[in-house]
């Protein structure tokens, strides 16, 4: 797959995957070329190292390692283990206990599949409040453009490598779940400290509920270049409004 990184979505990314797609490009394989050039302690495995019946969440718990396909979506998880270790060493260690604790199973459970859901699809948001109070409600005439100039003093982190995976090849409706605690304007454009912050929020208690909010994330200002007329919003087949009886 052609990746652009250059797109504003891939920044805390772009560097370590331009440089994992060129080892690529040379043959190497995915987990080497993740290894290569981790800036984090990712150690990645080929997903053949996996044993069989063995969970994948357990065998990260109980080997540090991460097997990896050779496919674009192991790509982002691989780098966001890179960017965000802490935070996914702490869903690991979520969704391995609850395994110990109720097995596989055919049905996950609203734990698993928060965790799931959460490192799939989740974006983090450090914003002004009154970005944070639109999106809170789905109002996105305000959000995107009341408020639009707010957006300037706002940070949106794609989380969720399938998310990333699906702004690979951007389509107007792909929505992220944007964590709803908003990151703390104190921690400034530092990942690292992001990371930190992170996995200190995420315990089994907050995932359960579900703690979410979504966000078409081309809708974004600067991220798409149909957005800049207001009409792109007017979509409510995208930009739905919140369901009845939904509290804001």
């Amino acid at each position: 797959m052609s990746i652009d990184w250059s797109a504003p979505w891939f920044g805390p990314v772009a560097e370590a995957g331009r440089a994992v797609q060129a080892a690529l490009a040379q043959g190497v394989p995915l987990p080497d070329a993740l290894n290569r050039h981790a800036a984090g302690p990712l150690i990645a495995v080929a997903q053949s190292d996996l044993p069989e019946g063995v969970a994948y969440e357990a065998f990260i718990a109980d080997t540090g390692r991460v097997p990896t396909r050779e496919n674009t979506h192991d790509l982002f998880n691989g780098l966001i283990w890179h960017r965000f270790p802490a935070s996914k060493r702490q869903l690991n260690r979520l969704q391995s206990q609850a395994i110990a604790a109720d097995g596989v199973g055919a049905v996950r459970g609203p734990l698993r599949d928060a965790i799931t859901l959460f490192d799939e699809n989740a974006a983090l948001l450090r914003a002004p409040e009154p970005l944070w109070r639109a999106l809170l409600a789905r109002d996105w005439s305000a959000l995107f453009v009341e408020w639009r100039h707010a957006w300037a003093d706002a940070r949106l982190v794609p989380f969720g490598h399938a998310l990333l995976e699906k702004l690979a090849q951007p389509y107007k409706s792909i929505t992220a779940h944007v964590f709803a605690v908003p990151v703390p304007e104190s921690l400034g454009d530092e990942l690292a400290a992001w990371d930190a912050w992170l996995a200190e929020q995420l315990d089994a208690p907050r995932l359960r509920a579900k703690p979410f909010t979504p966000l078409p994330v081309l809708g974004v200002p600067g991220w798409w270049g149909a957005n800049a007329d207001p009409a792109f919003y007017a979509d409510a087949t995208v930009f739905r409004p919140p369901r009845e009886g939904r509290a804001a």
